[in-house]
Formats: C-alpha cells, sequence, structure tokens
C-alpha cells in the first residue's frame, strides 16, 4: 500500500511539472532551476514520510537546532 502512495505523489510531481514548466520562459534558468529543485525536495520527503511516519517535522529539527543556542543565551 505504501507504494500506491508512491505512485501518486509521483503523479502529482509529474502533473506540476506538466503544467508549470511550459509556462515558465526559456531564458527564466534560475526559475525554472529553483523550481526543479524545490519540487524535487518537496517530492522526496513526501515519499520519506510515506515510509517513515515517525520522522520529526521541521519544528522539532529547529528546535533540536538551536537547543544548544538556547542554554548558551540562558533562554530556555
Amino acid at each position: 500500500m505504501k507504494w500506491a502512495g508512491v505512485l501518486g505523489i509521483t503523479a502529482v510531481i509529474i502533473v506540476m511539472f506538466w503544467y508549470d514548466w511550459p509556462k515558465m520562459d526559456r531564458k527564466w534558468k534560475r526559475e525554472r532551476t529553483v523550481f526543479a529543485v524545490l519540487t524535487m525536495v518537496g517530492g522526496i520527503l513526501a515519499i520519506l514520510l510515506v515510509f517513515y511516519p515517525e520522522m520529526p517535522g521541521p519544528t522539532q529539527w529547529l528546535a533540536t537546532l538551536y537547543k544548544p543556542l538556547a542554554k548558551l543565551l540562558g533562554i530556555s
């Protein structure tokens, strides 16, 4: 059943590319690159969440990242 989720995510990404890519002017190299990279990163994260639903979210990552800074500043 997890593979159905992966196929669904892949289908959504393909539709996004199919719809948005032709609308971007060929001169917009940076915009096209950013669109492709962000879409792929989002797709990879979505697929990872299908297989590992207990994976920590972005707020937990930020809390772990800033915990030493909070201790240093005496905030927590």
